[in-house]
């Protein structure tokens, strides 16, 4: 097992860096000057030159890049170009927020999935089961942003319940984790009905049912356990993604996360902020399903001798 864990975290270092590589030349290739942003369009040619050479821009691009490189290794994320601060610190002081946010979603998301995928295999080709996939064809279908913006003018503006933006009060994580939450539910429980009508199928379910087990503990002891593998996998897909897709609902919300800042960094063409964004979401989404495969060994013995 810790072998299998080594192995994966090693394999990290490689994505790591093609992730940040592509970031970084596509920025690099992006219109637009970061001195100038900084500056201001009235400043003069001196300044941007002195400002361009402090910021080290006036070196070629595969040196500014084995520099960061360099840095990171050593746990430096670098300067932001807009702030003039360690991009670490500025990450880290909003990552707590992303975080709290993407596990809440993720709550809100299996526990709405999970009873409508089983309710809707167990009442197969009956009005509940027809009702329950036309609620997750909707949140298949209808855009994150779309439903956090009706959220908000029901729920904020209306009816006045929640906060409109922020993240002051414990209510302030009910409609983003809402609309994160209700995206991500679609497709875990589109995939627990697939993975629980295939279960039920099985030779043993029927041995189970011809005992003279009820219904009842023959879905929740039997039949669900055994249909658990792929609804991990999505939930566990779900969550590196929430990390990462939250980007979005925290532009609606003005929500003080990472996906906020790395649009707004972004804008600045402030190319330390995203690459430090960037690599913090690729090693969470990496843990997340490292995770999930040893979450594997635990539901189901056969794949954990696989690990040894």
């Amino acid at each position: 097992m810790i072998k299998y864990v080594v192995k994966r975290l090693l394999a990290l270092i490689p994505v790591i860096i093609g992730v940040t590589m592509l970031v970084f030349f596509i920025l690099k290739s992006a219109p637009g000057d970061p001195v100038r942003l900084i500056l201001g369009e009235q400043a003069t040619p001196e300044q941007v030159a002195e400002l361009t050479e402090q910021m080290g821009l006036d070196q070629p691009l595969l040196v500014q890049y084995v520099k960061y490189m360099i840095g990171l290794v050593q746990g430096d994320l670098g300067i932001a170009y807009s702030t003039r601060r360690p991009v670490a610190d500025e990450v880290f002081s909003r990552f707590p927020y992303t975080l709290k946010l993407s596990l809440v979603a993720t709550v809100v998301s299996i526990a709405l999935a999970i009873p409508l995928g089983i309710i809707a295999a167990v009442k197969q080709n009956t009005v509940i089961d027809n009702v329950s996939m036309f609620v997750a064809l909707i949140g298949i279908s209808m855009p994150m942003f779309w439903l956090a913006l009706l959220l908000m003018l029901l729920f904020s503006l209306k009816l006045g319940w929640f906060p409109v933006s922020g993240a002051a009060s414990w209510q302030s994580y009910i409609l983003p984790a809402f609309a994160l939450g209700f995206m991500n539910m679609a497709s875990t429980a589109r995939t627990t009905r697939s993975s629980m009508l295939e279960t039920i199928r099985q030779d043993y379910i029927r041995t189970a049912r011809s005992k003279g087990v009820s219904n009842s503990v023959v879905i929740r002891k039997h039949a669900f356990k055994n249909a658990l593998i792929p609804t991990i996998t999505v939930c566990g897909l779900q969550i590196g993604s929430l990390l990462g897709g939250s980007v979005l609902c925290e532009t609606v919300f003005a929500w003080p996360g990472i996906g906020r800042l790395m649009v707004q960094a972004i804008s600045a063409r402030d190319v330390p902020m995203v690459l430090g964004c960037t690599v913090i979401f690729t090693i969470c989404f990496s843990i997340v399903n490292l995770l999930v495969d040893l979450l594997y060994g635990f539901v189901d013995p056969r794949i954990k001798s696989m690990y040894s």
